[in-house]
């Protein structure tokens, strides 16, 4: 098959079919009365079914929620790169390597705070390309070391290897996750760099608006953990927000780092009701989640603008993250005795 075959309307189309399933605002304030059986049979009645009914069997509560989720978010990626092909099946492969990034921080983490195997892999998104026999392996390492070991023929051994001895030294896990979220960024980007016309542009747009939105995440992070880790070490090449100077002089001051996104002629004008929430954000928390409900709003309005480009597919995307984090975290919530108020703070609603 020719390289530039794509089908971006076909596969387009599909995706405006899916976004017009996925869960409403309201259907997440239905879900915070219920407990997690609700929750799953709420579910039930929706797209989740099939998940539901095949493992209502083996699971139950809040486990069978997490899997069901985490197996039909995968299915759906699936579907997509089904439909994808030439240029287009590319770019839709690059990105969701995004969830061998989830999947390996998962681990690494799990690994550190001596999280059981089963546990660790309930929490698996296995949407990306590590396929299952090694990601089992890997939830099976007893050391982190052995984690990157396994993970020499992928792109995140080098830069694993290489941020493994600040790890050593520091005891933290930022080196090694942020040298996954680099890897990832950077290959990302590949071969698409220089693209200014055409429907690729908005690949392009869409990928500098995350790592924007991803540089300015760490800076807020970094802040509240008070580690001594330089911009330098977490900075993400390819934006177009920040340089590390500006983040440098950003870290632990919100309303700068606010005002800075707000100045940018590309993203003042264009999110001035995101803006506003992040202006108002109590937390670090809900700061986080003004920051991804942003990028929704920025996706949402670059797919508007060149409707059968690759940017409504990366689009569909992340609302259905969305989805599924968001009922993840109302059932998590439920389960361990949260109120209405405390579980509303932990979702992304636009």
């Amino acid at each position: 098959m020719s390289a530039d075959a794509s089908n971006p309307e076909f596969v387009n189309a599909r995706v405006r079919s899916r976004r017009a399933s996925l869960f409403a605002d309201e259907d997440y304030r239905k879900l915070i009365r219920m407990g997690p059986s609700g929750i799953a049979r709420f579910m039930e009645e929706t797209e989740y079914e099939t998940e539901i009914n095949e493992l209502g069997t083996r699971f139950s509560g809040v486990d069978l929620i997490e899997y069901a989720l985490n197996r039909n978010l995968a299915k759906h990626f699936d579907d997509l790169l089904d439909w994808s092909e030439g240029r287009l099946y590319d770019l839709i492969a690059r990105y969701l390597r995004k969830f061998d990034v989830w999947n390996v921080k998962t681990i690494i983490r799990g690994i550190y705070t001596e999280t059981p195997p089963e546990e660790i892999r309930t929490d698996l998104i296995r949407a990306g390309e590590l396929d299952d026999a090694l990601l089992d392996r890997l939830v099976e390492a007893d050391e982190i070391e052995d984690v990157v070991e396994l993970l020499s023929r992928t792109i995140f051994y080098e830069p694993l290897s290489a941020a493994y001895e600040e790890y050593e030294e520091s005891g933290a896990l930022v080196p090694l996750e942020n040298a996954l979220d680099r890897a990832f960024y950077e290959r990302l980007l590949e071969g698409v760099e220089a693209t200014r016309e055409g429907p690729e542009a908005m690949y392009v747009e869409f990928l500098e608006a995350e790592i924007d939105f991803r540089n300015a995440r760490n800076a807020l992070r970094l802040a509240r953990t008070g580690a001594d880790i330089g911009p330098a070490e977490f900075y993400i090449e390819g934006g177009v927000l920040f340089t590390e100077g500006d983040l440098r002089r950003l870290v632990g001051d919100r309303e700068a780092l606010v005002a800075h996104i707000a100045d940018d002629p590309r993203y003042g004008d264009r999110l001035s009701a995101a803006l506003d929430r992040l202006r108002e954000a109590d937390s670090l928390i809900q700061f986080e989640h003004a920051i991804d409900a942003a990028l929704l709003e920025y996706s949402d309005r670059l797919s508007s603008v060149y409707p059968v480009s690759v940017s409504a597919v990366l689009s569909y995307i992340l609302a259905k993250e969305r989805e599924v984090e968001n009922i993840r975290a109302i059932a998590r919530g439920r389960e361990v005795g949260l109120d209405e108020t405390e579980i509303e703070e932990e979702l992304v609603i636009l």
